[in-house]
């Protein structure tokens, strides 16, 4: 493969060099000349599209490192009020601009005149944009993403006692891989009733969010936020349909062979019932697995394995270190989870997580170093609305990085009977996620659909959604209180509503990679490759084409790629 990491900040031919965008003062002028400048051919059309595309890369940069910093941070008010600025006073005041802008283009008489291969989608994004734009729900949207960051804030803070010692909870998560089961439950019990300190303010936020996402889609004319929300995340390929009949085939496919998966734990751990504290336990005489002692090796390993893989993979991820593009380790007051946040003028990204020496840990570190790896890839593409590729297939390019890279986890586990572990780990996640992906879309579907609903509703909706997925061997009995509250633990239903369905979605995808790659390595590569540099400049049933797949995710197509996971699992048994 011909790719190069040695990535280049993007130069400035309109703005100046020293140009910040610290205020609405500073960045005006520029959407005013834009407005105001005359377009006169296809040539100076498309120089206005390359400017304004310089203006929001410098825009959407700066807006970035805000963000990044304050979730690296919870705790640094001068970060919080800085990020709150951007929403608040800068972002409400560009989105008129851009409507007008978006408006404009399509006006012009030299439209017509652009290639439909190369602006196709582009051009369906703007339209998608004026369609779904209303200037009265700017300050909705200004308070929701306020709001929405409180969930960091209050899940940051969550700590735990154990022995003695303070452990943030993913920290502690690590007590529940101790072959000591009574100190496994007791961690697990900690960890709950930490989360349920906080369930009331979590679900007074989530009320205010859920009211603010209903008002701005009455307000932009859509029946329910369910309808707007599709729209405004251009689901063009895939409807509400789709989704529900991917929760049965979830339910059909996936939850016998997570019934397997339990049974054969308990087997193994030569229990009479499984509790929840047990699923990460390993049989007596069997240490749970460590696979690096703190961040630094973690990323050193990565690095490693992916130049196994491919040179240009760890070139990336070497270029992000030298740029102090990574924050890994976990802290108190960071914001909990795992993000690569692309970087429209730098090009390399930014990867943040939460490091605490566990397995996930490995497969978080690969995920994220996936999408890194796309937005390398993409960063060439001309204009920034070009590399604005679905988040469907976003999810293609880091699941598919975790199964790529399993054979070469021996930098991480040079014992082979620990490297077998590691990977039969990774397997049962890959199917073991699938219920709760359709868990959470389908609550998703739910809450839009009765936006007036109580809280006793919600309860008893999403206890109701959770039995409907839950396997038939973990013993949950006693833990009702906590199990009525799990939703909260998930971030997405918080911050970004309705993104979830995707990682359904993008795992088959990367089942059918792992496929191509096993048969095919050099070929499945070029393909990943391939489509990851068209960035957002195809469908995404084209996306996946070029990968060498097929959008599907009916019941038939789901059947035959959990029964490939299925049967290279049992390999591993």
């Amino acid at each position: 493969m011909q790719y190069s990491a040695n990535i280049q900040r993007l130069p400035r031919t309109y703005l100046p060099a020293d140009f910040i965008p610290i205020n609405r003062e500073v960045i005006e002028p520029y959407f005013k000349e834009l407005l105001k400048r005359p377009i006169e051919s296809k040539q100076s059309l498309e120089q206005w599209l390359k400017d304004q595309s310089e203006l929001e890369a410098a825009i959407s940069e700066d807006a970035c490192w805000r963000q990044i910093k304050m979730t690296c941070d919870t705790e640094n008010k001068k970060l919080e009020e800085d990020f709150n600025f951007f929403v608040m006073e800068i972002q409400p005041h560009i989105q008129p601009y851009a409507d007008e802008l978006n408006k404009k283009l399509l006006n012009s008489p030299f439209l017509a005149e652009l290639s439909e291969a190369k602006y196709f989608t582009f051009l369906r994004n703007i339209k998608k944009n004026i369609e779904i734009y209303r200037e009265e729900n700017i300050p909705l949207q200004a308070e929701s993403a306020v709001l929405q960051q409180q969930y960091g804030q209050i899940t940051g803070a969550m700590v735990v006692d154990i022995n003695g010692n303070e452990y943030t909870l993913q920290q502690a998560a690590k007590f529940l891989e101790n072959p000591d089961r009574s100190l496994r439950e007791l961690v697990y019990n900690k960890i709950q009733l930490r989360r349920s300190v906080d369930k009331d303010k979590l679900n007074t936020l989530f009320d205010k969010l859920l009211s603010l996402r209903n008002q701005m889609a009455l307000q932009a004319d859509f029946d329910n936020y369910t309808s707007y929300r599709f729209k405004e995340l251009g689901r063009f390929d895939y409807t509400p349909k789709d989704c529900f009949n991917f929760h049965q085939a979830v339910k059909e496919h996936v939850l016998p062979l997570v019934d397997d998966i339990f049974s054969e734990k308990k087997k193994q751990l030569h229990f009479e019932t499984l509790r929840p504290w047990d699923l990460d336990a390993q049989p007596e005489g069997v240490q749970p697995l460590h696979p690096f002692s703190h961040a630094d090796e973690l990323l050193d390993k990565t690095i490693q394995c992916f130049n196994r893989l491919d040179p240009f993979f760890s070139q990336c991820l070497q270029k992000m270190k030298d740029m102090k593009h990574l924050d890994l380790d976990n802290r108190k007051g960071k914001a909990p989870g795992g993000y690569n946040c692309p970087l429209a003028e730098s090009g390399a990204p930014f990867i943040f997580m939460n490091a605490a020496g566990q397995m996930q840990d490995v497969i978080t570190m690969v995920h994220e170093g996936g999408h890194a790896i796309h937005s390398f890839l993409s960063h060439p593409l001309e204009l920034s609305g070009f590399k604005d590729y679905p988040m469907e297939f976003a999810e293609v390019a880091s699941m598919s990085m975790e199964l790529f890279t399993m054979d070469h986890w021996d930098v991480f586990f040079p014992n082979r009977d620990d490297l077998r572990r590691a990977k039969r780990y990774q397997l049962e996640r890959v199917i073991s996620i699938f219920p709760w992906i359709a868990t959470i879309d389908e609550f998703q579907h739910w809450l839009y659909s009765y936006p007036g609903h109580t809280l006793d509703e919600r309860t008893e909706a999403w206890k109701k959604i959770l039995l409907s997925y839950t396997d038939n061997i973990v013993d949950y009995s006693n833990l009702e209180q906590y199990r009525e509250n799990s939703w909260q633990r998930q971030l997405h239903l918080f911050e970004v509503p309705f993104y979830y369905i995707e990682y359904g979605i993008a795992q088959l995808g990367a089942i059918g990679m792992w496929m191509q790659y096993r048969n095919n390595p050099k070929q499945a590569l070029e393909n990943y490759c391939n489509a990851l540099s068209l960035g957002g400049t195809k469908t995404l049933p084209a996306l996946f084409k070029a990968a060498g797949l097929e959008l599907d995710f009916s019941s038939n197509k789901i059947k035959q790629l959990i029964t490939f996971v299925k049967e290279e699992w049992e390999k591993l048994n």
